[in-house]
Formats: structure tokens, sequence, C-alpha cells
């Protein structure tokens, strides 16, 4: 016999990617993931193909594997997909040492995040379904 399915993680409108080990901290990456929360998945991806910080490049990839994922998994029309949910966690961090005056140790962390971005299609009516 073969083991029964798992149910979806998101809704019949939604698909999700997610993204781990992304070497920079919560809470930069949360300033990220703020700024596209809400809007379009067109205005999301211009929006963070223009950006200056660093990371936008990794974000953006993210959010073109849930618009992928929409597409072809799910059959989900692109041009009505709006960012429902994107949030970050904390992933591992690495402790490093700097030698300091007087025989002492400064510490040094590494932190890393994990990323998720939700997509969603829009109703008829305009409204998040």
């Amino acid at each position: 016999m073969s083991k029964k399915a798992t149910p979806r993680r998101v809704g019949d409108t939604e698909a999700r990617a997610h993204s781990r080990s992304i070497r920079i901290s919560p809470r930069k990456l949360n300033l990220l993931a703020q700024s596209i929360r809400g809007k379009s998945a067109g205005a999301a991806l211009a929006q963070l193909s223009f950006s200056p910080k660093r990371i936008a490049e990794d974000v953006r990839k993210v959010l073109e594997s849930a618009i992928a994922n929409a597409e072809n998994n799910h059959q989900l029309d692109v041009d009505q997909l709006v960012v429902s949910e994107a949030y970050v966690g904390k992933g591992i961090v690495m402790k490093r040492w700097r030698p300091r005056a007087r025989g002492r140790v400064g510490r040094i962390t590494k932190p890393f995040s994990n990323l998720t971005i939700i997509v969603r299609e829009k109703s008829e009516k305009g409204e998040t379904a």
C-alpha cells in the first residue's frame, strides 16, 4: 500500500516558494520582504529588479520561483497574482572569533535567513481570494 498524499500547505489559489540559508541577517531581509508584500507579482518583480540592495537578486529568484510554481503546478493566471505573504525566519548563525587587545576575543556572528513567499490569485472582483 502506498502512503496517503499530504494535504497542500496553502490554498487552492495559492502557490509558495521557499529559500533556505540566505547569507544575510533576518532583520535586513525583512526590509525587502516588507516592501513587496501586498503588491502584484509584476510590480514586485520590477521593484526587486531595480533595488540597490545586494540581496534583492535572491529575493527576486524566490519570487520568480513562486510565480512559476503557480503557473506550472497549479494552473493559476500569472497576470492575476499578488504577493499575499512574504516572511522571513532565522537560520543558522556561524560564530567566528577575532583577536582583541590583552588576550581577549571579539565575537563575530554571521547570521543566515530563510525566506518564504506565497502568491495568491486575485478574484474577479479585484479582491484577494
